[in-house]
């Protein structure tokens, strides 16, 4: 294969596009099979919660942490259609994706807008498009030049517990029930909230008239919450390793932003079937048409991608909430410890 035989990053960032194009073709009998392997698990957990409710609360909270994989694996395929790679079909994309949202409780049309500004711009630092679809960061500068009130308030939304607790829940269940990118081609984007902040209210309030307000909120609440935390934490590592890929656009480039900006979290492959192989994040953000199926095919039949990425498990991706700001002296990413000891004076 070519791409074995020449796996300099020269050839890669000249060729990149002919060597993924086969693994962007969408497959229906995968997306399908994906489709029954996710939801219905999903639905049959959630039942068994309900039934669990009369034995032990603590069982229906630890059936809740295991359904919270499958709600990663149905935004996992939102994910896709917001990208237009689960089916061949746009309007399928766009009814898959719209179901699923109903679900995650994160607005399809939204969302995939704000998710696709973030790949074709990610690890730039202007300040207007940096924090679209990615953790809001600072630079070392930027830092050292605010009021210390606002130090303290960034200080306090990076300790993990925040931004993994407070931040993921603030994000799911209010950031995007309003419009707040206020960038050019957002228009229609920031309509589509409205329709599906209605559509939500009525699928909830359909199941509240259900199975009564308390009890819905008993079983759904904590899989929603739980599913939160696990996005957030998967969202944070995969751009904020130490030798991350930051530049200003003049200096930018996409290929390098994919390969080094993105790390390739190694999962064990019950957990990276789980999570829809998404740790393989710099293919997919090198060609975000390759639907999660097919990433893994992408990855072992090109091992060159992976020359060049951070690679992390699990236990070295917990390190990574130490990273704090952008040094773009030294151009990598520093704990504030390094801070005090560099730039504090």
């Amino acid at each position: 294969m070519e791409s074995k035989v020449n796996d300099s990053l020269q050839y890669i960032m000249e060729h990149w596009q002919q060597i993924v194009k086969k693994y962007q073709i969408p497959n229906t009998k995968i997306a399908v099979g994906q489709l029954l392997s996710t939801f219905l698990p999903f639905v049959a957990l959630w039942v068994l919660m309900y039934f669990s409710l009369s034995i032990s609360y603590w069982l229906t909270l630890g059936l809740a942490l295991v359904n919270a994989f499958f709600l990663v694996r149905i935004f996992i395929i939102q994910h896709d259609c917001g990208h237009q790679s689960f089916m061949a079909s746009r309007k399928m994309n766009d009814a898959i994706g719209f179901v699923c949202s109903a679900f995650s409780l994160i607005p399809y049309k939204y969302w995939a807008k704000a998710h696709n500004f973030h790949h074709a711009n990610c690890g730039r630092l202007e300040e207007d498009i940096r924090d679209i679809g990615d953790m809001p960061l600072l630079t070392v500068q930027e830092y050292r030049s605010m009021h210390w009130s606002k130090k303290l308030g960034y200080r306090l939304f990076r300790m993990p517990l925040v931004l993994l607790v407070v931040g993921s829940i603030y994000y799911v269940f209010i950031h995007n029930r309003f419009a707040t990118i206020k960038q050019r081609g957002f228009e229609y984007a920031n309509k589509t909230l409205v329709a599906s902040n209605l559509f939500m209210i009525g699928v909830y309030t359909a199941c509240i008239l259900m199975f009564g307000a308390w009890t819905f909120l008993k079983i759904h609440l904590p899989i929603v919450m739980i599913f939160s935390v696990m996005c957030f934490y998967a969202f944070f590592i995969q751009h904020q390793h130490e030798n991350a890929y930051k530049k200003w656009k003049s200096e930018w480039n996409y290929v390098m932003a994919a390969l080094k900006g993105s790390t390739y979290w190694k999962l064990p492959r019950v957990f990276q079937w789980l999570t829809g192989n998404i740790g393989i994040h710099h293919i997919h953000h090198l060609s975000s048409l390759i639907p999660n199926y097919h990433l893994q095919k992408c990855h072992d039949d090109n091992p060159a991608f992976s020359r060049y990425v951070t690679t992390i498990s699990f236990f070295e991706s917990m390190r990574l909430f130490m990273n704090k700001l952008w040094d773009e002296q030294q151009e990598r990413m520093i704990t504030f410890r390094e801070y005090r000891q560099l730039y504090a004076s």
